[in-house]
C-alpha cells in the first residue's frame, strides 16, 4: 500500500500538502509578476528619462548652432546689402570697410568675411584693406551661386580655409538686373564646435552629430576626423529625419556599428543636431539594479521552494505515520486481513452505497472445520499457520477494489462483495474454499465452510440482517457436514427485512 502511494507520486500527497504547494506557487508567482512589472516599469523609466535628456541636449545645441549661424548669416546678408548700394563704390577703402562690415559679428570662432566678384575673384576682405589676389571661381559654394539664384544661405562641407578647418557660408550676390553678380564669403571655424561640445559631459558611446540637411557630416563628438566630411544621407536615421521635423530613432545609424536611440529637434535648419545614447549605456544602470532585485528575488524563490519542500516533506511523513496508524488499527495483526472494525466501518459504507444504486452486496462468512481440535491437537504455533494459510487464500481469491476480507474473530472470517449476486458470491467462496482444500496436509488436513448471503437492499433493511442470514448459512453448511459453500435460503434473508 505504501508503494503504492509514492508511486503515484503529488496525486497521492495529502491536500494540505497539495493546498500549501499550491499556496506556494501562487506566492511565488504573484511575487515574481509584481517584480518584474516594476522592473519593466523601472526599464521604461530609463528609456524615458534618456528620451528627454536626449531631447534636451540636442534642442540645447541645436538653439546655440542655430543662433551662431543666424547671426553670422545676418552679417553676410548686410555685405550683401552694402555692396548692392551704389554709393558705398565710391567711398574710400577704409570707410567702405568700416561701413560693410560694421554689423558683421566677430568672435574668435569667425573667419573674416570676405566678397568675391561674379569671375570669383576677391574683392573686399574684412582682414585687410588690400588684399593679396585670391580666386574662388572652382570652389563648390562659387558654383552653387552661379548655378542656383534662388539658392539663399550656403554651407560648405568642412574644408581647410584659411589656415583652419572651418564650414564655409555664403551668400548670392544679384544685381538689379538678377544676374550673378559675385558671392559674400565667411566661415565658422571647427574650434566653436570643439569649444561647444567640450563643455558638455558624455557618458561613453553618447555621441553627438551635426549634419548638413543634404546629410553630410559637419561635426561629431567623438571627434574623428575620417567621418567628418562623409555622406550619411542614406543612413536609416537621416531617412528618419527626412521624413520627421522632430522625432526619435533606434537602431544603427550607419556611422559605426553600435545600437543607440537618436534625436534630434527642428530638421529644417540648415544644420541638424542628432544626440545618440547606446542603449547599452541607457540600460546599464537598470541592469545592475534587475540584476540585484533579481538575485533577492530569486533568493526568496529559493527559501520559499525549500521551506515549502521541507514542510510538505513532513506533512507527507505525517500522512504516512498516519495512515500506518489507521492501517495497524484496521488491520489483523496474524492474518495481514482487515479486522472485525474495518468489516464493520465498510459493510456499513457498502450498505448505503448499495441502497442508493439498487445493487446486490454479498457477505461470506468462512469458518475453519474443526480448528479447536487442530489446535488442541498441534498447538497454538501451527494454529496460527494454519490461519494464516486460510487468510492468504482468501486475500488471493479476493482482489476486486471494493472487496474487503476481514478476520471476523477467532478462526471465523468474512468477506464484503459489493455488487455481487449470490451464484457470483458462490463462485468466489468455492475458490477460496478449493485453494484451502490444496493446501498441504501439514501437520493436519485444513478445510473450511462458507455460508453466503446476497441481496439487494431497501432503506428499510439493515445491514445486520444480511450478516445474520449468511451466519445462518454457515450454520447450514456446518449440518451438512462442512468443507462446503452454501447460499442462505429466502426465509432468512427475509429476516433482514
Amino acid at each position: 500500500m505504501r508503494a503504492g502511494k509514492a508511486g503515484t507520486g503529488i496525486r497521492r500527497w495529502p491536500l494540505s500538502a497539495r493546498l500549501l504547494v499550491l499556496s506556494s506557487l501562487v506566492t511565488i508567482l504573484g511575487f515574481s509578476a509584481v517584480c518584474g512589472s516594476v522592473m519593466l516599469d523601472m526599464r521604461r523609466g530609463e528609456e524615458v528619462l534618456a528620451r528627454q535628456s536626449s531631447e534636451n541636449l540636442a534642442t540645447t545645441i541645436d538653439a546655440d548652432i542655430g543662433r551662431t549661424v543666424e547671426l553670422y548669416d545676418l552679417s553676410l546678408r548686410a555685405v550683401v546689402t552694402g555692396i548692392m548700394t551704389p554709393e558705398i563704390g565710391q567711398l574710400s577703402k577704409e570707410m567702405r570697410q568700416l561701413i560693410l562690415f560694421d554689423n558683421a559679428a566677430t568672435a574668435s570662432h569667425f573667419g573674416p568675411i570676405q566678397v568675391f566678384n561674379a569671375h570669383g575673384d576677391l574683392t573686399v576682405d574684412a582682414a585687410s584693406l588690400n588684399p593679396a589676389p585670391l580666386n574662388k571661381s572652382d570652389e563648390d559654394f562659387f558654383k552653387v551661386h552661379v548655378r542656383d539664384g534662388e539658392r539663399g544661405l550656403y554651407i560648405s562641407r568642412p574644408t581647410l580655409h584659411r589656415g583652419a578647418y572651418s564650414i564655409v557660408l555664403s551668400r548670392r550676390i544679384t544685381d538689379s538686373d538678377g544676374n550673378f553678380a559675385g558671392a559674400v564669403v565667411g566661415s565658422i571655424r571647427f574650434s566653436y564646435f570643439h569649444d561647444l561640445f567640450g563643455r558638455l559631459r558624455l557618458a561613453p558611446g553618447d555621441t553627438i552629430t551635426v549634419f548638413r540637411r543634404d546629410g553630410m557630416v559637419i561635426m561629431r563628438t567623438p571627434f574623428d576626423i575620417e567621418m567628418i566630411g562623409t555622406s550619411a544621407k542614406d543612413s536609416p536615421v537621416m531617412r528618419a529625419v527626412g521624413g520627421l521635423a522632430d522625432g526619435t530613432y533606434s537602431g544603427f545609424g550607419g556611422l559605426d556599428n553600435v545600437n543607440r536611440l537618436y534625436v534630434w529637434r527642428d530638421s529644417s535648419r540648415p544644420l541638424v543636431v542628432i544626440v545618440g545614447k547606446p542603449w547599452e549605456g541607457i540600460y546599464s544602470q537598470w541592469r545592475k539594479q534587475a540584476i540585484r532585485i533579481g538575485g533577492i528575488v530569486l533568493g526568496l524563490i529559493l527559501f520559499i521552494t525549500a521551506g515549502t519542500l521541507f514542510l510538505v516533506r513532513e506533512i507527507a511523513r505525517r500522512a504516512r505515520a498516519e495512515s500506518r496508524l489507521e492501517e495497524l488499527s484496521t488491520t489483523d495483526a496474524l492474518t495481514g486481513l482487515r479486522n472485525r472494525r474495518k468489516f464493520d466501518i465498510d459493510i456499513e459504507q457498502e450498505w448505503r452505497r448499495a441502497i442508493r444504486q439498487s445493487r446486490p452486496l454479498a457477505v461470506l462468512l468462512i469458518d475453519a472445520d474443526h480448528f479447536k481440535m487442530f489446535n488442541d491437537t498441534y498447538g497454538h504455533q501451527p494454529g496460527d499457520q494454519a490461519l494464516m494459510s486460510i487468510a492468504d487464500c482468501i486475500g488471493g481469491s479476493v482482489n476486486r477494489a471494493g472487496d474487503c476480507a476481514a478476520r471476523y474473530g477467532g478462526e471465523e472470517f468474512a468477506v464484503l462483495l459489493p455488487g455481487t449476486s449470490a451464484e457470483d458470491a458462490l463462485v468466489v467462496a468455492e475458490r477460496i474454499r478449493l485453494r484451502v482444500e490444496q493446501l498441504p496436509a501439514e501437520p493436519g488436513k485444513l478445510t473450511v465452510s462458507i455460508g453466503i448471503a446476497s441481496l439487494t437492499p431497501l432503506v428499510t433493511m439493515e445491514y445486520t440482517g444480511l450478516v445474520e442470514a449468511a451466519d445462518k448459512a454457515l450454520y447450514a453448511a456446518k449440518a451438512a457436514g462442512r468443507n462446503r459453500s452454501v447460499i442462505a435460503a429466502a426465509p432468512y434473508l427475509l429476516m433482514a427485512a
